[in-house]
């Protein structure tokens, strides 16, 4: 039987596997939108209860993209319908990663069932076993980070690196433009959980490992922000199948709904009418994420922390099990809301981030640093108050208050509780005195648009990537 990439096609047709986590399903939705829009034909997988994620997209382009619907696979850690990373948390990525990995036999056999199959494979960078499948199917697969060009470089030390590095309490990458150095407890979580020799685990590593064998990366980041780490990429593999196409929350479909798997036209309304009603700059909003659930000590810090600044404000809280609920997660103190109503906003639950980031009254963003959300907040041209937990977020927040300056630290590690007046004082004086920060952060946002814009750098990236795929269905 001929393998796919000897097929012709005028419309090359790709395969498109997202990471069932927000930050890393948004960013390779909008870089879908981008790749129909170019006329490129997509076949998009996902397990049965991550497909409503999928609507914005496939509304847009109903003949171009089609979804291809697995059954998530079955791990006995991870209880029966659970298929995304928001309902395990962080520390449940090495079990989606593992359970996902045994859709690569069914994908093989779909494969080959296929009169026209896919060209190429497009994943994310967690699904680096999809490299093996590419491999046996003789066709090229493209790591997708939804991330930036510096933690790539980051994961790619370290993995390949394990003992030396754990052995460290700082690390320095020497190799690195600019030669960073970094604790130990700020590196990326799935690197800090490692246990050798546990099966799952290895089965991380070796994906993660895998990705370097890919035909190409394609990154969520601008050159403007990260120029040199890009070309340190471009060289370390040797070749310039490096595209930077980022922010793709920029370019992707329509804001609104980004991220939410249901009906949200009601809060999208009485979000904006209440931001209608503030001053410019004078919002923050504060979100730390699909996968963070606050503790009730936490909780109470950080209402008590926003009552005490007097700052307008949009709060997005996560909500937990019943359990948790009573063990007091992500639960509002009693008679916050009623006491800040005159000036404050919480939503429990999804909220439109992107389009709240995006309102002139918003002026900082108290965040995790998560990648999307720092994406997002560039785009919106707000500065950043850091509170980064875990995963990439202690490497981005070192990017945003160091070395670009438009941030603050306010808070550090996911048990940490904060001192509500230290912080209600943080929050305060980053709101009313963060001119510079403003300035930058302002600054920041012209050159995202920038560089999507046409003869942009991320622009260009993109029809140079688009180009490169039409080359394979010939």
């Amino acid at each position: 039987m001929a393998t796919a990439a000897t097929r012709s096609n005028p419309h090359p047709h790709i395969l498109v596997f997202p990471y069932p986590a927000q930050g890393h399903m948004l960013a390779l939705l909008d870089l879908t939108h981008q790749l129909a829009l170019h006329g490129l034909t997509i076949t998009i997988l996902v397990t049965t209860k991550n497909l409503p994620f999928l609507s914005p997209l496939l509304s847009s382009h109903p003949s171009s993209i089609t979804p291809l619907v697995f059954p998530f696979p079955s791990h006995p850690l991870i209880p029966p319908g659970v298929e995304h990373v928001k309902d395990v948390g962080n520390s449940g990525n090495r079990l989606i990663m593992a359970a996902l990995g045994k859709l690569e036999d069914p994908l093989f056999n779909w494969f080959n069932s296929q009169s026209n199959p896919p060209v190429a494979i497009i994943s994310d960078f967690f699904l680096g076993w999809t490299q093996h499948l590419a491999t046996r199917l003789q066709i090229p697969r493209l790591a997708f980070f939804s991330t930036r060009a510096f933690l790539v470089s980051v994961f790619d030390y370290i993995w390949n690196n394990v003992e030396k590095v754990k052995s460290l309490s700082e690390i320095e990458f020497g190799h690195l433009p600019g030669s960073p150095v970094f604790k130990q407890e700020h590196l990326p979580s799935l690197f800090k959980l490692y246990k050798r020799s546990d099966p799952d685990w290895e089965f991380v590593k070796d994906g993660l490992l895998a990705n370097a064998k890919s035909w190409g990366y394609v990154l969520n980041s601008f050159d403007a922000l990260e120029g040199e780490y890009v070309q340190w990429l471009k060289t370390h593999v040797a070749h310039d199948r490096v595209f930077n196409v980022g922010p793709l929350s920029l370019i992707g479909p329509e804001i609104s709904d980004r991220g939410n798997s249901g009906s949200s036209s009601d809060l999208n309304d009485q979000v904006m009418t209440w931001l209608n009603q503030c001053p410019d700059g004078s919002v923050v909003y504060v979100c730390f994420g699909s996968q963070k659930l606050l503790r009730k000590e936490q909780m109470e810090a950080l209402a008590n922390a926003l009552e005490k600044s007097d700052t307008r404000f949009i709060w997005v809280v996560k909500p937990g099990t019943t359990q948790q609920h009573v063990e007091g997660f992500g639960v509002v103190p009693d008679g916050f809301e009623q006491r800040t109503a005159g000036h404050g906003l919480v939503i429990k639950g999804w909220a439109p981030q992107a389009l709240i980031l995006n309102h002139k009254a918003v002026g900082g963003f108290l965040s995790h640093c998560g990648w999307n959300s720092v994406s997002e907040a560039i785009v919106g041209g707000a500065m950043m108050l850091a509170w980064p937990m875990e995963a990439d977020q202690f490497v981005n927040a070192r990017l945003l208050v160091d070395d670009i300056g438009v941030g603050v630290m306010v808070c550090e590690g996911a048990d940490s509780v904060p001192n509500s007046d230290e912080l209600g004082r943080a929050i305060s004086e980053a709101m009313t005195e963060g001119g510079g920060m403003k300035t930058k952060a302002k600054d920041l946002k012209e050159k995202a648009f920038a560089a999507v814009s046409h003869g942009g750098s991320s622009m260009n990236d993109l029809v140079r990537f688009v180009k490169e795929l039409g080359q394979l269905g010939r």
